[in-house]
């Protein structure tokens, strides 16, 4: 018990000195010998942990965007169905990560970084996402609010559409436009997964 207590303190100090290297030089500039040296432990200690910065990368957006996910679920109140709690979720955590300093950085500087999850592949982020879309999808049929189908799927959908906005939505803005600036496109958000979810 008291090593994996040790091992999680050690994951919590080295992802939070990968987080401040990459804040400050982006990932590409940034070593295991940094990281190291930040955390104030040895680089072989990182080694026996993480075999490169990329894996030590990937669990640290993983840790990131599950608490971006996690701090935007609304309070469930007793007037709202699970769909609407579900749509601000997803919105709110759309604009949460967009505004995320770790987000904007590799978006700006290391955007490569982001493409296997676009393209080729699930990471563990999307997949605990995946599950939470899912698990509200099911509540929201259960309560009527949601309308009948494979849950799964529509939290894929779901997902699909949220990472669009999220990656992609400043390529579209024009802040001196009201109409087309990002609180225009963010309520565009809520309405497109109103409507993909009602029944």
């Amino acid at each position: 018990m008291k090593s994996k207590r040790h091992k999680t303190s050690l994951d919590d100090v080295a992802l939070d000195a990968l987080r401040d290297c990459v804040l400050a030089v982006g990932v590409r500039r940034t070593t295991l010998t940094d990281v190291a040296r930040r955390a104030g432990v040895s680089r072989m200690t990182l080694y026996r942990r993480w075999p490169d910065v990329q894996s030590l990368v990937g669990d640290l957006m993983t840790r990131e965007w599950i608490d971006v996910a996690r701090g935007a679920l609304p309070a469930a109140d007793g007037a709202a169905n699970a769909r609407e709690v579900l749509v601000a979720g997803l919105t709110e955590g759309s604009r949460a990560l967009r505004a995320h300093p770790l987000f904007r950085k590799i978006l700006d500087v290391d955007p490569e970084l982001l493409l296997p999850y676009m393209l080729d592949r699930r990471g563990a982020s999307q997949d605990v996402l995946l599950d939470l879309i899912a698990d509200d999808v099911r509540k929201g049929q259960a309560d009527g609010s949601v309308r009948a189908g494979h849950a799964v799927r529509q939290a894929r959908a779901a997902l699909l559409v949220v990472q669009s906005f999220t990656f992609s939505m400043r390529t579209m803005t024009d802040e001196d436009d009201p109409d087309l600036g990002t609180a225009a496109f963010e309520r565009e958000l809520r309405g497109v997964l109103e409507r993909m979810l009602a029944p």
